[in-house]
């Protein structure tokens, strides 16, 4: 079973960036608006945890201007969809017990 463990990609172990991730990947692009609400979280938090997702490229920032206002939002890079479909992938092996 540690070996199972071993497997899953610590990044993905924070229930933050676990959110951020599942919220993407059904619906991305969002804004950063938008995520803070779906997950309830702060800004401060939420920013950090986008970082977090930013530095390992599972994330990428999408600038713009929505009329006069600049709007922030966020999409999953193919990476990021890879590497968190290893980690679901890695969780269903630890639930069913199997290599």
């Amino acid at each position: 079973m540690s070996s199972l463990i071993a497997q899953l990609n610590p990044v993905f172990e924070n229930r933050v960036r676990l959110g951020i991730m599942s919220v993407l990947l059904v619906g991305d692009p969002r804004d950063f608006t938008t995520l803070r609400s779906l997950l309830g979280v702060t800004d401060g938090n939420l920013a950090s945890h986008l970082k977090v997702l930013e530095e390992h490229r599972y994330v990428k920032v999408k600038k713009e201007f929505v009329g006069r206002k600049p709007q922030t939002s966020y999409v999953v890079t193919e990476a990021g969809r890879r590497a968190f479909q290893n980690h679901l992938e890695g969780l269903e092996k630890v639930i069913q017990g199997t290599h």
